[in-house]
């Protein structure tokens, strides 16, 4: 069973097998919740990670929209399914999830393709030039067939999160290894992710010459299975605390020292540290694994034209400079071109030090980018065989 099988049965039966746990829900209430769009709101449907601390005032006073922010989980099988079966399409007027997705969502009809003409801040975007135009990293993030259906609106480099004083100091973590070293056994914690904690365990393996993996974001059937016996290997050792399944979650076992290590994300270590906790975001020695955010429009015929708009002109607000340093800021994000600059010149449209700390991440990133490491694979080839593959080692 491949890429290209994507029947409703295929689907729906991927969707029930382990590894499909919703990703970090920092927002209100359980993912795919019933709220449904009023008049007059355009409902987003989000990870956790695009919110501006409740501010939409910018949108809803130039537009008369409001925004209804839901919670959703990341992974593609669960996204897929609800769209498929729980009324997905004329329940959420669009979607915001880690790019590259946007294969099966427009071969069953799930999405639009987008047109960026609508959307004034797309071309004022030169990272979208520079990482989302045909032939560039990005472009797979955003694009199927030639057409655009994603709109990308944060970047980011992701490694893996540390804590210093308990692993012997800042730079003591440089390696996807360390979350596989003996040391720390019994006080690491692996995302319920097989795009994350699975492709950083394949990039791990490669670097180390513990296997011959060609692709660690788009194995083969034999490779992620590799990479699953040696995650079940490790897993028996006591070498993993727990797998983590929240946003919320994840902060707390670096704020109780649950763990040490921790595959995570950037603005976990960010949260943590304002709570007190003393994290570092590492610098992989074998890369980073990059990756975008991106906006989908739901396939709705039913949707008015006015309705639609409002939909373009959210994701044009995203695409603007005062949301992107919003982001940046309290998420350590890069988001567009626009946002590091306004930033500076406006700091009295943001919180006490926000401007600043919009400027800092956006080159944070940028060194990212210029460090290297591999674009994100949302749907590799095997896809059905990846989640056999997690499911096997969560169950293990």
């Amino acid at each position: 069973m491949g890429k290209l099988d994507l029947t409703r049965r295929s689907l729906l039966k991927a969707g029930g097998m382990g590894g499909l746990g919703a990703i970090g829900l920092s927002l209100a209430g359980s993912p795919w919740s019933k709220a449904l769009a009023a008049s007059g709101s355009v409902t987003l449907a989000d990870i956790g990670v695009g919110d501006p601390a409740g501010d939409w005032s910018r949108y809803s006073n130039k537009t008369d929209w409001d925004v209804n922010l839901v919670a959703v989980g990341n992974a593609p099988a669960t996204i897929i399914n609800v769209l498929l079966g729980g009324g997905g399409t004329s329940t959420y007027d669009a979607l915001h999830i880690v790019g590259g997705v946007q294969e099966p969502l427009a071969q069953l009809g799930l999405i639009l393709p987008v047109d960026p003409s609508r959307m004034p801040n797309w071309g004022a975007n030169e990272y979208i030039s520079q990482y989302f135009v045909d032939g560039a990293p990005g472009w797979p993030h955003i694009a199927h067939e030639g057409q655009v259906y994603g709109i990308p609106t944060i970047l980011q480099g992701e490694s893996i999160c540390y804590l210093p004083d308990e692993t012997g100091g800042v730079g003591s973590v440089d390696s996807f290894g360390a979350l596989f070293d003996p040391q720390y056994a019994g006080y690491v914690a692996l995302e319920d992710n097989y795009t994350t904690a699975g492709y950083k365990t394949a990039i791990h393996m490669k670097h180390a010459g513990i296997a011959d993996i060609q692709n660690p974001v788009n194995m083969t059937k034999d490779e992620i299975n590799t990479v699953v016996d040696y995650l079940i290997e490790k897993k028996k050792a006591g070498q993993f605390r727990v797998l983590w399944t929240s946003f919320e979650q994840a902060v707390n076992l670096l704020l109780n020292k649950e763990v040490v290590v921790l595959d995570g994300w950037e603005p976990m270590v960010i949260v943590a540290n304002k709570q007190g906790a003393n994290s570092i975001y590492a610098t992989p020695k074998e890369g980073y694994l990059l990756w975008a955010m991106s906006g989908y429009i739901t396939n709705n015929p039913a949707r008015s034209e006015e309705h639609t708009q409002a939909v373009y002109d959210l994701f044009d607000f995203m695409l603007g400079p005062w949301y992107g340093a919003k982001i940046s800021a309290m998420r350590g994000y890069m988001t567009n071109s626009q946002a590091p600059g306004f930033a500076a010149a406006n700091p009295d449209a943001f919180a006490e030090g926000e401007a600043e700390a919009a400027v800092a991440n956006d080159a944070n990133v940028k060194r990212k980018l210029e460090f290297g490491g591999i674009w994100h694979n949302r749907w590799p080839a095997s896809y059905i065989e990846h989640e056999a593959a997690w499911a096997r080692f969560k169950a293990a």
